[in-house]
C-alpha cells in the first residue's frame, strides 16, 4: 500500500560564478499525490487502515492542494473521504478545477464558514466532527501531524544528508520543514521560506524537532504582501525560471521559496561553495490544465 510511482530526479541548475542549485524533485513521486503530500499522507493513511477507519476527513481552502492530494489518496487506497472547505459562500458558486476534481474522485465537500473554520482546532470543534463522522480518520488542515512528520523525514536520502551544505524549501504549515530538520545531518544549513505571514512558524516548527538541533532558520518576510498573493513581478519570474531551466514552478510556494533563494545567493549571503539542495514540494496542481 501507498508505493512511490516514480523514482525521485534531481535537476541541476548551473548560476553565474560558478553557483549551482540541485533541485529534488519529489513533485514528481505520484502523478496526483505529489510532493511533500506524498509523504505527509504516507503513515497517516497506514495508520488508518490498521485502525479499521473507512473515511478520510481533512480541511483546506478552495485551492488546497493537500484536498487535492487527499481526494486522490482516498480513491487510489480504498477510503471514502470528506473535505471541510473555507467559506460557505463556496457552496451556490460552481466549483473550480481543484473542488471539482476532487468530487469527481468522491469526496464529499462539505462547506463552512471563515468563522466556524477558524475554530476547526479546538476541542469542542473535533469532538463534534468525530460523533458526525464516526468511521473517519481526521488529518490536519495541510496533513501536518507526528505521521506526516515521520513521513517528511524520508524526503532526504543518505546521499543528501552526505553531499549537500544547505537544505532549501518552502514553508507551509511547518511539518515538511521539520521533517527535514529531523533528517539532516549536523553540519547541514535548513533555510525555510514561509508562505504565510506572522511569527507563529518558527515556534510551530520547534514543537515537531529535535531540541538540540539548531542548524535552520525560517524567513518570514514575504516580498508579495502574504499567502496566496503575487503579482507580475514573480509570475514574470517563474515563466523565465521555466523557460531557461524547464523547471515548473508555482506562485504560492515554490515560485516564491525559489526567488527568495536566488535573491540570497546574489545579496552573498550564501557562502559561493555551498552545495544547496532546494526541495520541490510540489502543488503544481492549482496552476495546470486539467
Amino acid at each position: 500500500m501507498f508505493t512511490q510511482y516514480l523514482p525521485t530526479n534531481y535537476q541541476h541548475i548551473a548560476l553565474v560564478d560558478g553557483i549551482g542549485i540541485t533541485i529534488k524533485r519529489i513533485d514528481q513521486v505520484h502523478p496526483y499525490i505529489s510532493g511533500n503530500k506524498w509523504y505527509k499522507l504516507k503513515y497517516n493513511l497506514l495508520e488508518a487502515k490498521r485502525l479499521g477507519y473507512t473515511h478520510l476527513l481533512s480541511f483546506g481552502g478552495a485551492y488546497s492542494n493537500h484536498i487535492y492530494a487527499l481526494a486522490h489518496a482516498a480513491k487510489e487506497y480504498g477510503f471514502a473521504c470528506i473535505g471541510i472547505i473555507r467559506g460557505e459562500e463556496l457552496a451556490d458558486k460552481p466549483l473550480n478545477p481543484t473542488l471539482t476534481k476532487a468530487q469527481e474522485l468522491g469526496m464529499d465537500l462539505q462547506f463552512i464558514s471563515r468563522q466556524e473554520y477558524r475554530s476547526k482546532h479546538t476541542p469542542e470543534f473535533m469532538s463534534k466532527l468525530q460523533t458526525h463522522y464516526p468511521s473517519a480518520y481526521i488529518i490536519p488542515e495541510g496533513g501536518t501531524n507526528a505521521l506526516a512528520i515521520k513521513g517528511c523525514k524520508e524526503i532526504l536520502s543518505k546521499h543528501d544528508q552526505n553531499n549537500y551544505d544547505v537544505i532549501v524549501c518552502a514553508v507551509g504549515t511547518g511539518g515538511t520543514f521539520s521533517g527535514l530538520i529531523n533528517a539532516s545531518s549536523e553540519q547541514q544549513k535548513l533555510l525555510g521560506f514561509a508562505a504565510l505571514k506572522g511569527d507563529f512558524l518558527t515556534a510551530e516548527v520547534q514543537k515537531w524537532t529535535d531540541k538540540d538541533k539548531q542548524n535552520w532558520t525560517i524567513y518570514e518576510d514575504d516580498m508579495f504582501a502574504g499567502y496566496g498573493k503575487f503579482n507580475d513581478k514573480l509570475l514574470n519570474f517563474i515563466a523565465n525560471i521555466k523557460a531557461q531551466y524547464d523547471l515548473p514552478l508555482e506562485p504560492i510556494y515554490t515560485g516564491k521559496a525559489f526567488y527568495r533563494l536566488l535573491a540570497m545567493i546574489e545579496q552573498g549571503k550564501i557562502a559561493a561553495d555551498s552545495q544547496i539542495l532546494f526541495i520541490h514540494t510540489g502543488g503544481l496542481q492549482a496552476f495546470l490544465p486539467y
